[in-house]
């Protein structure tokens, strides 16, 4: 049977049908195809077929529930941060995907007392970890609920990258202005110059 291409977050059949492979979540019953490729079904032994969604080596890497990724902050609200991600693990992304940050992910503790202002600015660098696939515009939706996510990257009004000094604030070295941020406690695996 030729492999019918699909692209992220198309509904591919429901859960009655088939069972979901690699490649695939399923929602409200139904398997979507969690990133782009093609559609390929297994016949097992008188069990539902596998559903799963192939990559084709051309098709570039996707963000994935689980993967660490690397993004900037574009906005900021009172409920959520907007960010582009830029990189899944260390791999840069060709396109660029949205992600939410909402509020009540940013901190594991004390969620209801975060405030996003305190947590982020505009172009912050971000570590966050994907927690669901996004909807039709993949806007995926991040937390940095660890203590390994966070800002890594941050530069003060005086446009100088901030050193962090706490694990909620950051310091200009030039002005030594302090500014509130949830702060990564990072990894040297993911330090990118």
């Amino acid at each position: 049977q030729p492999l019918s291409p699909c692209v992220a977050g198309e509904r591919l059949c429901s859960t009655e049908e088939a069972t979901p492979g690699s490649g695939t979540y399923t929602r409200h019953g139904f398997i979507f195809s969690s990133l782009a490729g093609c559609l390929e079904r297994k016949n097992e032994d008188n069990e539902l077929p596998v559903v799963s969604v192939v990559r084709d080596s051309e098709s570039q890497l996707l963000p994935n529930v689980g993967a660490v990724v690397t993004c900037k902050v574009c906005s900021i609200n009172s409920r959520f941060a907007k960010v582009h991600i830029l990189y899944v693990g260390s791999t840069p992304l060709k396109s660029t995907f949205r992600g939410t940050i909402r509020r009540e992910d940013i901190r594991a503790t004390e969620k209801d007392k975060v405030e996003v202002y305190k947590s982020f600015r505009p172009s912050d660098i971000v570590l966050a970890k994907v927690i669901s696939l996004g909807d039709a515009q993949s806007n995926y939706l991040l937390s940095t609920a660890e203590n390994e996510l966070g800002v890594v990257v941050a530069r003060s009004e005086a446009g100088v990258q901030m050193v962090p000094i706490s694990w909620c604030e950051m310091q200009c070295p030039r002005t030594h202005t302090k500014e509130f941020r949830k702060v990564a406690r990072v990894q040297p695996q993911f330090l990118q110059t």
